[in-house]
């Protein structure tokens, strides 16, 4: 985005900041192996924010933060595709037992941590992720996954929606392409999240 397009933005009140309140939780957005292998939906910058995210799970798991992690996931009969499987038909082979729908290796969910099954970008559409979160009393949501532009954003704008203060990890995040990256990230700074690099939010963030 230009400076212009920044003062734009400044001019008409967005990009105000607010204050990250615990208890803190962590969401892990489809880093599944499909999304970390450029030659299926991976691509730009999803490898290194994986990487950039296992020190960030490590920590969380050491601050005690409520941590959930998301797949993809359709029925072996695709009998739940959608709109989003016809605007990206290879997402239907994405089934729980597929390769490319599982967690990378080096992010398996720990015992007590959530993990999402959805059909659609939103982890919060049409699952139990809200509700698990409110009982853990959540009020920061620290986001990181992929992609950017697409499953993180989504997320990201039902968090919101739902009352909880997303921060939004900008090296623990990731997409194909890194225009619509960063597209989103500023959009999101603007409009519904606060966005931090890793360490800058651990230091921000309660101990």
């Amino acid at each position: 985005m230009s400076q212009s397009d920044a003062q734009t933005y400044a001019k008409q009140g967005f990009g105000n900041s607010f204050e990250l309140k615990a208890p803190v939780g962590l969401l892990i957005i489809d880093f599944v192996n499909g999304f970390a292998d450029p030659a299926v939906f991976g691509g730009g910058n999803i490898k290194e924010a994986i990487n950039n995210t296992v020190p960030l799970l490590a920590e969380a798991r050491k601050r005690g933060w409520p941590v959930a992690h998301t797949r993809i996931v359709f029925a072996d009969d695709g009998a739940d595709h959608n709109i989003f499987s016809l605007k990206v038909p290879s997402m239907l082979g994405l089934k729980e037992h597929d390769h490319n729908s599982a967690i990378v290796p080096e992010l398996t969910p720990a015992d007590g941590e959530l993990v999402v099954r959805k059909t659609v970008p939103s982890a919060f559409f049409g699952t139990s992720l809200a509700a698990w979160l409110a009982m853990r009393g959540v009020q920061t949501l620290v986001v990181a996954g992929a992609v950017t532009s697409g499953c993180v954003r989504a997320s990201v704008v039902d968090a919101m929606q739902w009352g909880f203060r997303p921060l939004v990890l900008s090296d623990c995040v990731g997409d194909r392409a890194l225009a619509p990256h960063e597209a989103n990230l500023f959009d999101m700074t603007q409009k519904y999240a606060a966005v931090m690099t890793r360490d800058e939010a651990l230091a921000a963030l309660p101990a």
